[in-house]
């Protein structure tokens, strides 16, 4: 046995390949499905039109241009996009970050859509609760161009990371592409986003009424419209807009779930807020506990014949009922209700009777409503000025959320070990909120946000601070934040994050070009990037093998090797530069050594660096002695 080298195209090289994976589902329950050859010019498997109209009918299998749905120039390439792999990575970045070796956060700054391909192998299907609070299509909201062909290459020139970079421009309606150009940056992101949630697992995400209609039937696509849980209208300001023909007063926030047949796990009832549980009092000390008084009577219209009469109260006075009106319940119910003391005739004793509802009875918690006031989960303004609070008085994002808003939403749909999931982070609020909830009642939700580091305008408040770009906002804010609930809440919570940037592949090799692949001479040469890291490194296998960034990494001296051990053993790494015959089988039986010890849950995999070895038979003998000994997984770099 010898040690099986990462070469590009192998799954180790780059994120999910979904495309792949659906193919490989379709083959396991129809084999027939699926036929192998040319087809298109291209070579590989592939789907047989005509078996799959065999296998559902041909009435079921259309490409005909009538049919019912939203359609748009670029949709079937943004399909695409989010279906091509990545072969970048994440960079970590321990000194920007808060409590690394700790902490179960994540802050990533890049190109959301390259980070949530990254994040697929890592993540998919564990995600609880995903909030976005996505650009407006305004005509002045920065719209992320996407190269179908390098799209880390785009990024890294957009942001002006390398030279040749582009202009940063706003979507015009005068473009005649307004519409077109902000659903194709949408949907691929959404359709990443999906593989992402759990079974149980829920999407926010706020709109105002320019793309809310798109909105929804994109949705509707990638999540199924038997998916669709609601559209809530939030109260984002309480005074009038005179600068527009009509007021808007609110924005809505689509909800959609992964899955309906797992609602009642997706969505869960609301606690009271302190404003309703302050109606809740016990005047006469009922035994029952605290309660309220709510009317006895209801519109008679929705009352039977045995809802109307005189009811005699316990003291003998006699109570009829206004005009239009029925007793909520039959004579016989409402007097074993007052035999049993609840009902409420007020202080003197004489009033109309009420019925008691107790506070006990409640504490299931309230089901969630379709219109969230501002009173309640707080407005743009109220959001800004805690942001001017937090930035020393400066007005450092033009439209944050509310953190009471992303609160309301964790109450809903998280538990207290979610993870939360927000790529268009702005602000930062989301992480706040998850800070705010886990310190209020001992959770430990995680947060993930991703935000692209775009440039702060020349002329604002921000720039004015010394924040270049969006995400330096959203890193400080974390900070902040953690700081101010620490301050004002007495319990602990993570306050910290681990911060990734992202960059291209680690290897060389993995970022050439698919067409020039076999002939690059970059094969030749040095084929690790200059000036990266051993935890660089370390970074792109948990992502490419599909392991948790926040996950424990142990570090061992092993026949004079630093070696690497994440997740107890799952993966193991040694970077060292130079193994040679005599070094091969002291680091391998100090390998099964260490392996021993930690006794790990899932297969094991080392990784060592290609051109460490010293010769052919130094790596056989390492990978023959491992195998010996249950780990047969090996791999180079």
């Amino acid at each position: 046995m010898s040690i099986q080298k990462i070469e590009p195209g192998m799954p180790e090289s780059q994120s999910a390949d979904i495309l792949a994976d659906n193919l490989a589902r379709l083959k396991g329950l129809f084999p027939e499905l699926v036929t192998e050859g040319a087809t298109n010019g291209r070579t590989g498997p592939a789907i047989n039109i005509d078996v799959l109209k065999a296998l559902v009918g041909d009435a079921t299998v259309t490409d005909a241009d009538e049919k019912y749905g939203l359609n748009w120039h670029g949709k079937r390439a943004a399909r695409q996009l989010a279906l091509t792999p990545s072969t970048g990575t994440l960079r970590p970045c321990p000194e920007e970050s808060v409590d690394w070796d700790t902490t179960q956060n994540l802050m990533i700054e890049g190109d959301n859509l390259e980070v949530l391909k990254l994040l697929q192998k890592s993540y998919a299907g564990k995600v609880k609760l995903i909030y976005i609070d996505p650009p407006y299509n305004t005509g002045k909201d920065f719209v992320y161009p996407d190269n179908f062909h390098d799209n880390i290459q785009n990024y890294l020139q957009l942001t002006g990371q390398v030279e040749g970079g582009r202009k940063i421009s706003s979507n015009t309606e005068a473009s005649g592409r307004f519409h077109t150009d902000w659903l194709n940056m949408i949907s691929p992101r959404l359709a990443l986003a999906r593989n992402l949630l759990s079974p149980d697992g829920v999407i926010f995400i706020s709109m105002d009424e320019g793309e809310v209609a798109n909105l929804r039937k994109v949705c509707d696509e990638v999540f199924g419209e038997e998916n669709y849980i609601a559209t809530i209208a939030w109260e984002k300001r309480t005074n009038r807009e005179n600068r527009k023909s009509v007021s808007s007063r609110y924005d809505n926030i689509i909800v959609f779930c992964k899955d309906k047949s797992f609602i009642s796990d997706a969505i869960g009832q609301l606690p009271m807020s302190e404003k309703a549980l302050a109606n809740y009092k016990n005047p006469d000390n009922d035994p029952r506990g605290l309660w309220k008084s709510d009317p006895a009577t209801a519109q008679a219209g929705h009352g039977t014949k045995s809802q109307f009469y005189t009811f005699v109260a316990p003291n003998g006075m006699k109570h009829e009922l206004e005009s239009g009106r029925c007793w909520l319940y039959t004579q016989s119910v409402m007097q074993q209700a007052a035999d049993d003391g609840r009902l409420w005739f007020g202080r003197d004793g004489n009033g109309v009777p009420r019925i008691k509802t107790y506070l006990e009875a409640k504490d299931r918690g309230l089901t969630p409503e379709t219109i969230w006031f501002a009173e309640d989960v707080g407005t743009n303004e109220s959001a800004k000025n805690v942001l001017k609070e937090i930035f020393d008085g400066a007005a450092v994002f033009d439209s944050p959320k509310p953190v009471e808003l992303i609160r309301q939403m964790l109450l809903m749909a998280t538990r207290k070990d979610s993870i939360v999931l927000d790529f268009f982070a702005g602000s930062g609020a989301t992480g706040h909120a998850v800070m705010l909830q886990n310190a209020m009642d001992g959770g430990k939700r995680r947060f993930i946000l991703v935000q692209l580091p775009e440039p702060c305008p020349e002329e604002s408040e921000a720039k004015a601070k010394g924040f270049a770009t969006i995400s330096e906002i959203t890193e400080n804010r974390l900070k902040r934040s953690a700081e101010i609930v620490r301050n004002s809440q007495d319990a602990t919570f993570d306050g910290g994050f681990r911060k990734y940037y992202l960059a291209s592949s680690n290897i060389r090799r993995w970022n050439s070009a698919p067409s020039t692949l076999e002939s690059s001479l970059l094969d030749h040469i040095e084929h690790l990037v200059e000036n990266r890291t051993t935890e660089d490194l370390l970074a792109e296998l948990l992502l490419k093998l599909g392991l948790d960034l926040c996950v424990d990494i142990q570090v061992r001296e092993v026949a004079g090797k630093t070696v690497h051990s994440i997740g107890s053993g799952v993966l193991v790494a040694c970077f060292d530069e130079r193994i040679s015959v005599a070094d091969a089988e002291l680091l391998a039986l100090g390998l099964v050594s260490w392996h021993k010890e930690q006794t790990p849950a899932g297969e094991v995999t080392c990784v060592f660096l290609d051109s460490a070895f010293e010769n052919d038979v130094a790596k056989t003998n390492l990978a023959a002695i491992l195998e010996q000994h249950g780990i047969a997984k090996v791999r180079s770099l």
